[in-house]
């Protein structure tokens, strides 16, 4: 089930997110001090084309820095690639067959607004009694 949806999702929205993510990921990684932003996008990119069967899990050894990492990351790229989120969203749910995959993109903005301190990891390889942030 989760091939077919992550297919579904690749075809209605998931490719144009990713190719976001990807398109700021080289932006930020042009100057030194803004690699970890554009690594952070890169790994956004791989959740946003095939998110269902992933979870959001929060890093245990994240700290202050992985805070103030996510104010600028927001400040700069969040806030845009929520709005793409949203406006995926909205188009995605004129159609019965869209409408989950609308909730699904809704459901991605809160990592996508502030990713650092978060991991993202396959649901099946969640310690037993990990609750996740987020899940597709």
């Amino acid at each position: 089930m989760r091939a077919i949806l992550n297919l579904i999702w690749l075809v209605l929205g998931g490719f144009w997110l990713a190719l976001g993510y990807i398109a700021f990921g080289v932006l930020a990684c042009i100057l030194i001090i803004t690699i970890p932003f554009g690594i952070a996008s890169f790994r956004m990119a791989g959740y946003a084309l095939w998110p269902f069967g992933r979870a959001v899990v929060a890093k245990p050894s994240a700290g202050i820095g992985s805070g103030l990492a996510n104010v600028i990351w927001f400040l700069i790229a969040g806030l845009w690639l929520a709005i793409g989120h949203v406006t995926t969203a909205v188009a995605q749910a004129v159609t019965i067959i869209g409408i989950p995959l609308a909730v699904a993109n809704l459901k991605m903005i809160p990592v996508t607004c502030f990713p650092f301190g978060k991991d993202i990891v396959d649901s099946r390889l969640l310690p037993p009694g990990t609750r996740p942030l987020h899940s597709l």
